[in-house]
């Protein structure tokens, strides 16, 4: 269930367009589960996923007491382990469709794009499950001279370096460390496994959904089709990022 969190930056424009760019699999997928599906951190493919700037580790010597900075391996093992108790599901945001995107996501002409808003992501999820789910915008720092907040355990989920800044990425958030009965940790169980599916109403999140600029006819045909039979009362259109020039 969707919960605010002071960690987690919103758009002003609550209105804002997102949009989540996948092959037809994984758009079938989100059909027939009806659930967004968060990935595992460590399964992202940013080697510094989760992890804090080497500015920190030159920094905290002047930030914290000896005391404390006794503590920071603990806390550096700690933050390690987090990787995998903590799952994310990203979207682009974006008034217009991207290119770049379109290039990024897509491994074939047969590509998707789901369209919602940031409002209607945070709706969807507010009609879910228990779970706690926390939404926001990803801040792009250099992780080389900028100090990364501490003292909470998502800072490091909404922060990434400034080579990811085109990506312009809204993330929905669950982390959930594998407890014993009482205060323990149980480092031994795992949280999640790959992943954890969160269902949501389709219908709620998605606006309107695009098939790639260079798909086939036939393509954007079953794109319909498929809509059609699984209940989605969306508006499906071919991107127009191809149309010809006009003079």
């Amino acid at each position: 269930m969707y919960q605010d969190h002071p960690v987690f930056e919103k758009p002003e424009n609550q209105d804002a367009k997102i949009w989540r760019y996948m092959d037809l699999t994984k758009f079938l997928s989100l059909l027939h589960k009806k659930a967004l599906f968060f990935v595992r951190a460590d399964k992202l493919a940013d080697p510094l996923e989760g992890s804090y700037s080497r500015a920190n580790v030159t920094l905290r010597a002047a930030v914290y007491p000896k005391e404390v900075l006794s503590l920071v391996p603990q806390m550096q093992e700690f933050h390690r382990r987090l990787l995998k108790c903590t799952v994310i599901n990203s979207w682009h945001m974006n008034e217009f469709e991207s290119a770049a995107m379109w290039k990024l996501y897509l491994k074939s002409d047969e590509g998707v794009a789901a369209q919602s808003t940031f409002k209607r992501l945070k709706e969807c999820l507010s009609e879910g499950p228990e779970t706690a789910v926390y939404v926001g915008k990803v801040k792009y720092i250099d992780y080389n001279t900028e100090w990364l907040p501490e003292g909470n355990t998502m800072y490091p989920f909404v922060h990434k370096r400034k080579s990811f800044e085109h990506e312009r990425e809204v993330r929905a958030v669950v982390q959930m460390l594998p407890m014993r009965e009482g205060p323990a940790i149980d480092w031994s169980r795992e949280a999640f496994g790959d992943g954890l599916y969160v269902p949501v109403n389709l219908n709620t999140l998605i606006e309107k959904v695009y098939v790639s600029p260079s798909s086939a006819d036939w393509f954007l045909d079953l794109v319909k089709s498929v809509v059609e039979r699984y209940g989605l009362n969306k508006e499906v259109v071919r991107s127009s990022l191809a149309e010809g020039p006009v003079y």
